[in-house]
């Protein structure tokens, strides 16, 4: 039996750890019977899941219910899933763009329970460790931080009937859209079967229980609950940021969404009973925005031109596709109309103040056609602002209230004070209130005011609730010398008095004046409204400055170096100023040219010590690298260099045969900056440089052209490449002799004259290359051979013409039998080697023709034959 319970534990565990990313729930009950002070409540928690999710509600539940005046554990009740159904939003309406999915999984756990009646009532909370990824209004990285969802039984000391009651029930429509960037509209609305009236809030989220299980299938822990980690600008009393307000009436969300996201938003609604709270009831919902566009006049129900301009800036909040035409029309106080616009932006500026209105009509009388009016408040100069003493908990803290108007008079205050926990007393309409707060923490106070015509603004303050209240020293340890005095100074709200009061003045005060003859700690004590903190400050007592400055040294000249000494001074003083960076430190740099004495003042007050130092510069060994140089390619050079030092060494000495010489020769396979460091004995430890850059010139690719052919008295243009200078001999038949293009014109026929060109580059580096043209006694003619062999003896492989006297090559075409076209060439040194296409061709008879232009102008033209030999 052991082993099969352990088996189940375990099973149910794995079962539970999958039942998370819960996205909402609520808790409502009501009222069965009453028997002699005991009172039996059918109670309901209600959870949401995305339909799109893989997990699964967990079953059963576990849900606690606590004392809430102690937070003590009055009972835990595992509960059965008693019923799911599914949300499913089928029709979003035609005019809306891209609309998102919008579905909800919903799990009910049902249960009875009697309670004895109690003065402070019972809280009844659900928990799971795992909200959904990524919600917007969450410091990022913190979104799985669970959820608790708690309903409040009211207690006798709320209202003497308080047991007796059936709680508010959310009846709100959850199938909504929500795009970004648009406005809507989100009902949180509540009935009440006992007819309190009810008030409705943004509260905070709370947070889940320890992770370790998941959906509810755990105990929860007992309160109090603590918030979600709001970020990015939104807290519990804004969780969708300032375009969005709750109305305290009905529970109706409206405004302008924020961008797309996931938003955990909960609503909070108040049970009121003869004028007193008599409990809580809380909604929570992660909202999702989506990116789609709602066709709509959308703007807001009111401009407050209140601050400091009369400009009005017109804009629909919607953006969607669908929207066709715009007709904005400002009509003022006396029913006309001072302005119309058919753009979908515009912008106005008011002649005088007054309360105006605007009217924007999108795709009149067409499909999605929409209107909406707002009213424009134009009174500048009303400005939101308050002050705030007294933060320590447990004691008072006093608002005041700092609006100011230039039209009307500041007639109305709605205070939230940031405490969803004590909803009886989180608000106020005082103009200065008082609110004393029970926790700890940074508490956002939000002050919505209003004047006599018609402004509302709303500021957002945090206030630090502290258990002391704080002290800023300017210093906590001094030093001072007699008969020197010396000023404390601290900050912080409240009253202020130091001890010991001996040797002080002004000791009530924020900055008394002290003069003790011996080492004294005082000690600060600030009294915030009977809220006490307290600090020291150490004030040191000496009767002279000690000083000892560092020893004469020696560096090379025109370096820094950094002067330093041991002293206790507090304030110090270099000469000469001129060589020294900061002269009013303890350890400044210098830099100096010549042997410089260098002197300091130490002082404590009206105490000083003097000293000195002797810097000594010896100047650097004298490197000469000797200039640049340019060597040939694979060439080797010998390095010159100079110094009136006693070593050297060169550097990089891969590449040379004696780096610690003067003279060492450089084989570098490359441009080279060689680095001669000098060093001597003199006393400057650094080395002189000088440096020398080897430039290796690539090698020459010396050319003179392609062996040629030509014609007696036929002048013929040679090509030499490869450099910046050329030499070519023999000097026969050339036009020059120093130039990279030459014309040659020869008279005697000949097998070969060979010319040579010498190649020359920027380094007077040489290479040469050969050059080779026959000679014919003939008219200009193309020579063609009757036969070749491709078979690879080397002998007659490739079927080549000549061109003698030939100015261009046109064409040389090479045909078979079929009159297809196997070779073509506009170049005498290239040829056929038998193959077509990577083919050879079969041995035979073929066809050749070729085109060409003498060196005079005249066409030649010709055809013959070719026997192919295999």
């Amino acid at each position: 039996m052991r082993k099969t319970g352990l088996f189940f534990i375990l099973l149910m565990s794995f079962l539970y750890a999958s039942a998370d990313h819960i996205t909402g729930g609520e808790t409502y009950y009501t009222l069965i019977s009453s028997t002699n002070g005991q009172y039996r409540y059918r109670i309901t928690v209600k959870l949401f899941m995305d339909c799109f999710s893989n997990r699964q509600f967990s079953n059963p539940g576990i849900i606690g219910i606590f004392h809430k005046g102690s937070g003590s554990r009055y009972t835990d009740i595992s509960v059965p899933l008693a019923n799911q159904e599914t949300l499913t939003l089928t029709d979003a309406g035609p005019c809306i763009t891209n609309p998102p999915p919008v579905c909800y999984r919903v799990g009910y756990y049902e249960f009875e329970a009697t309670l004895p009646a109690s003065p402070d009532g019972y809280i009844i909370a659900t928990q799971v460790n795992y909200r959904v990824n990524g919600i917007s209004n969450l410091i990022s990285g913190y979104s799985n931080v669970g959820a608790t969802y708690t309903g409040e039984i009211p207690g006798t000391a709320a209202h003497p009937d308080g047991p007796n009651n059936s709680s508010a029930r959310f009846t709100g429509n959850d199938m909504v859209v929500v795009c970004a960037d648009n406005s809507f509209s989100y009902s949180f609305a509540a009935s009440d079967p006992n007819s309190d009236d009810l008030v409705y809030s943004f509260c905070e989220a709370y947070m889940g229980g320890s992770a370790g299980g998941g959906g509810n299938a755990t105990p929860p822990n007992p309160p109090p609950y603590n918030a979600v980690p709001y970020g990015n600008g939104y807290n519990g009393s804004s969780p969708l940021g300032g375009n969005i307000h709750i109305d305290a009436t009905t529970g109706m969300i409206t405004g302008i969404a924020p961008s797309e996201g996931t938003y955990v938003v909960t609503v909070c609604v108040q049970e009121i009973r003869d004028n007193k709270v008599i409990a809580v009831q809380r909604k929570d919902l992660q909202i999702k925005i989506a990116s789609c566009n709602i066709a709509a006049a959308s703007i807001p129900p009111a401009y407050m031109l209140c601050d400091s301009t009369q400009t009005i800036s017109l804009v629909n909040n919607s953006n969607s596709p669908l929207i066709h035409s715009y007709n904005w029309e400002i009509i003022n106080p006396a029913g006309a109309t001072i302005f119309s616009s058919v753009n979908a932006t515009a912008s106005y500026t008011f002649a005088d103040t007054g309360i105006y209105q605007v009217k924007l009509v999108i795709n009149r009388s067409g499909q999605c056609a929409d209107s909406s009016t707002s009213v424009v408040r134009v009174y500048p100069g009303f400005i939101p602002a308050f002050t705030f003493t007294g933060i320590c908990v447990n004691k008072p803290t006093q608002f005041h209230d700092g609006t100011t108007t230039v039209f009307g008079q500041v007639s109305g205050w709605r205070w939230d004070f940031g405490q969803p926990f004590d909803p009886a007393n989180n608000n106020s309409s005082a103009q200065h209130p008082t609110y004393t707060y029970t926790n700890l923490g940074t508490k956002y106070v939000r002050l919505i005011v209003t004047n006599t015509k018609g402004c509302i603004d709303t500021l957002i303050k945090p206030v630090p609730i502290v258990d002391k209240p704080p002290i800023t020293l300017a210093f906590r340890d001094t030093l001072i010398c007699i008969p020197d005095a010396v000023q404390l100074k601290a900050e912080g709200g409240g009253i202020f008095s130091w001890s010991p009061n001996t040797n002080i003045i002004n000791a009530n005060t924020p900055t008394p004046t002290v003069n003790p003859t011996t080492t004294t700690h005082y000690v600060v004590t600030l009294d915030d409204h009977g809220c006490l903190n307290r600090d020291s400050v150490q004030v040191r007592v000496v009767d002279h400055v000690t000083l000892q400055v560092m020893d004469d040294t020696i560096i090379c000249q025109a370096d820094a170096i950094q002067l330093r000494l041991t002293s206790d001074g507090l304030r110090y003083a270099w000469t000469p100023e001129e060589q020294i960076l900061n002269p009013y430190v303890a350890i400044p740099t210098a830099t100096t040219p010549a042997t410089t004495v260098y002197e300091v003042t130490a002082y404590i007050g009206s105490c000083s010590a003097r000293g000195d130092v002797q810097v000594t510069t010896v100047p650097y060994p004298v490197s000469i690298a000797g200039p640049d140089i340019m060597i040939c390619h694979d060439a080797s050079v010998q390095l010159n260099g100079g110094t009136d030092g006693k070593t050297v060494e060169w550097r990089p000495a891969a590449s040379l045969n004696n780096p610690n010489i003067l003279n060492p020769i450089a084989h570098p396979r490359s441009t080279t900056n060689y680095i001669l460091a000098s060093y001597d004995t003199r006393g400057c430890p650094k080395a002189g440089l000088d440096s020398i850059l080897v430039t290796v010139m690539p090698d020459i690719i010396a050319s003179a052209g392609r062996d040629t052919a030509a014609i007696v008295g036929q002048p013929v243009q040679l090509k030499a490449s490869g450099g910046v200078r050329y030499s070519w001999l023999p000097g026969e038949g050339l036009s020059a002799t120093d130039i990279p293009n030459p014309i040659a014109t020869l008279y005697n026929p000949s097998l070969s004259v060979r010319y040579k060109v010498l190649v020359f580059n920027e380094a007077d580096c040489v290479d040469s290359a050969f050059l080779n043209i026959k000679v014919f006694k003939t008219r200009p003619s193309i020579f063609v051979p009757t036969a070749f062999s491709p078979n690879g003896d080397r002998n007659n492989d490739v079927f080549r013409f000549i061109a003698a006297g030939m100015q261009t090559i046109e064409y040389f075409n090479v045909y078979n039998r079929w009159g297809q076209m196997v070779y073509s060439s506009t170049n005498s040194g290239s040829g056929w080697d038998g193959n077509t296409g990577g083919r050879p061709q079969s041995a035979g008879l073929y066809v050749w023709t070729v085109k060409a232009m003498d060196y005079t102008g005249t066409v030649y033209t010709q055809r013959g034959t070719v026997t192919l030999v295999r």
